[in-house]
């Protein structure tokens, strides 16, 4: 039975419901199909943007393809190079939570709070958000950067409390284990042959920070590694690889475990690719050396979320 209702109780229901919507559910459950939101494009950053020039920061920015505040190089992470000059110094104080570096050439040190400790050409390392850290470089120094400062913005949050400490991943151990695992009898049946760095503060994620993963990986020559997929965005760094090493990007297999209709990405030693979220990707090295890449994601929190959804070709 309808009721009436008073027009006092009329004008209290219109408090504080100007924003307020209502959707159809099956046209609006999912606003990727519907292209209401945008995808993650595919885009490739040349080692050109950051290989000479002034002490900076280059975010490989692509939020206006994303449709969110920049920089942003995927919907939650930014990616950047980072250029310090012999001498210089540079700050980075983002609103993110966590921040990881790869030292692509040169030499330097970073303070953070009361922690300060050098790097050189393969190091790794990983900052906390909240506080704002400093690199010097005594030799021209050039880094791959990656923040999940967007994924703060997103969310409308400040004030990062530190859940790690600065963590450094020196390059003659990273490469030592990465070695080790190319060793073993099994590597060529495995779908990469890569290491993955942790840290103790995250048993349950095994990954870098509770946000983001890194994996150092490597193909070896004339082999092909298998497509993968997975949900979290992977923003890879080649740190290094001949003419004739690539990656194939697509959004189906075929019967066969090949990706259909495939994107080529061919690899060039400094550069940086995005590969979107949930899309297979294979890489395929035709040379005599090996060739090395950097990925770097937002799969800590797809992991804790238990949405990273990772598969593998058979």
């Amino acid at each position: 039975m309808l009721t009436k209702t008073s027009p006092a109780l009329l004008a209290e229901s219109t408090i504080a419901t100007d924003d307020a919507q209502y959707f159809e559910y099956t046209s609006s459950a999912n606003p990727i199909g519907a292209k209401l939101i945008s995808r993650v494009p595919f885009r490739n950053f040349a080692p050109s943007l950051y290989a000479d020039g002034a002490t900076r920061i280059v975010p490989l920015d692509l939020s206006a393809e994303l449709g969110c505040p920049g920089p942003a190089t995927g919907p939650g992470l930014s990616a950047n190079f980072l250029r310090i000059n012999a001498g210089d110094a540079l700050t980075l104080d983002p609103n993110a939570t966590s921040q990881v570096c790869y030292v692509i050439s040169g030499t330097g040190s970073v303070t953070q709070g009361e922690t300060s400790f050098p790097f050189a050409q393969g190091d790794f390392f990983t900052l906390p958000g909240g506080h704002a850290a400093v690199l010097s470089a005594d030799a021209t120094a050039t880094l791959y950067y990656v923040n999940d400062a967007p994924l703060l913005t997103y969310l409308g949050t400040t004030g990062v409390q530190a859940r790690f400490a600065p963590t450094r991943y020196p390059a003659a151990l990273a490469q030592a284990e990465l070695r080790k695992v190319a060793q073993e009898a099994n590597a060529g049946r495995r779908n990469r042959i890569s290491v993955l760095m942790g840290n103790a503060n995250f048993p349950q994620t095994r990954t870098v920070t509770h946000v983001l993963w890194a994996m150092f990986g490597i193909v070896p020559p004339h082999s092909v590694q298998k497509p993968h997929r997975h949900q979290s965005i992977a923003l890879d760094f080649i740190a290094g690889g001949k003419p004739g090493v690539y990656t194939l990007v697509g959004t189906e297999l075929d019967g066969e475990g090949n990706i259909v209709n495939p994107t080529r990405v061919d690899w060039e030693a400094g550069m940086a690719f995005v590969t979107p979220p949930g899309y297979w990707h294979a890489h395929f090295n035709e040379t005599n050396e090996n060739a090395y890449v950097i990925p770097i994601q937002d799969a800590g929190l797809q992991t804790y979320l238990r949405t990273l959804d990772i598969r593998f070709a058979h």
